[in-house]
């Protein structure tokens, strides 16, 4: 089995958030009197609502617009072969200027768009530059895109409906509201830290990926040009879009126990022996 280690991590998770809503489902139902049926359609809209907003929305944040191929040739001819290579319909491609060098993909297999950094352009050399764009694909190829978005709707879900729970069964006082909020945020962040296990490992399957269809030097020299000047140049990014990109920034002790992804200097040691077991 393809990235079994992925795949397991992914059914594993899935299970946990599908029991916290399970259980949110039941204390609605009993204690609130709020039939099945509703619960299920509110929740399937609710995360399908979310897929939807969140893939736009990481689209308008970043100010992503259509790659030109007669500008981008040999990005498109690029993405054309390593898309063959997967067995993957070649996704829609966009640029956009973030700041920073970096890149990020949304959407699913036969739907999906990868979105590149004009400053990542400018950085790297075509080899580094297809290991990224590699990377990417993998993400699309690997359908873990859809677990995170997926993961963090059922995260915000579930804040809200504890919010929701507190306020509807007590007094409407300053106290409450700040309790609901306060609970809400607590909840979610206990729901994102399954969701954060899993965005950790795909970067590393991801990395992995581009290395086997590019190389592991051209990957790894892509990561460290990323992360030197990352760490200079911090832009402004929504913390979905940054969650989604292929370097998530240095972060504080405590930003690291929710980092979305794992250290770039480990990530390049992983790519390194990739490479070395190529050869």
């Amino acid at each position: 089995m393809r990235h079994a280690g992925l795949k397991a991590r992914m059914a594993v998770v899935g299970s946990i958030l599908f029991g916290f809503y399970a259980l949110l489902a039941l204390i609605a139902y009993y204690g609130f009197g709020i039939g099945l049926e509703l619960i299920f359609l509110g929740a399937i809209a609710f995360a399908g609502f979310q897929y939807i907003v969140g893939k736009k929305a990481a689209l308008w944040s970043s100010g992503a617009e259509d790659m030109p191929e007669d500008k981008y040739p040999e990005i498109h001819r690029s993405v054309e072969r390593i898309s063959d290579e997967m067995d993957l319909e070649k996704p829609r491609l966009m640029v956009a200027d973030m700041g920073v060098p970096n890149a990020f993909a949304v959407g699913r297999r036969g739907a999906g768009v990868v979105v590149v950094s004009e400053q990542l352009i400018q950085l790297l050399d075509h080899d580094e530059l297809e290991a990224v764009l590699a990377h990417e694909l993998a993400h699309i190829d690997n359908r873990d895109v859809i677990m995170m978005v997926i993961g963090q709707s059922i995260a915000s879900m579930l804040g809200l409906a504890v919010q929701f729970a507190i306020l509807f069964t007590r007094d409407g006082g300053i106290g409450n509201f700040l309790l609901a909020y306060v609970a809400g945020i607590i909840t979610q962040m206990i729901a994102m830290v399954f969701v954060l296990a899993i965005s950790r490992y795909r970067e590393y399957v991801a990395d992995s990926d581009a290395a086997q269809h590019v190389g592991g030097d051209a990957m790894a020299r892509a990561l460290h040009k990323i992360s030197s000047v990352g760490e200079r140049q911090e832009a402004e990014m929504d913390d979905n879009v940054s969650a989604l990109c292929i370097f998530g920034g240095e972060k504080s002790a405590l930003q690291k126990l929710f980092a979305t992804h794992p250290p770039i200097e480990k990530r390049i040691e992983a790519v390194q022996s990739v490479e070395r077991q190529h050869y």
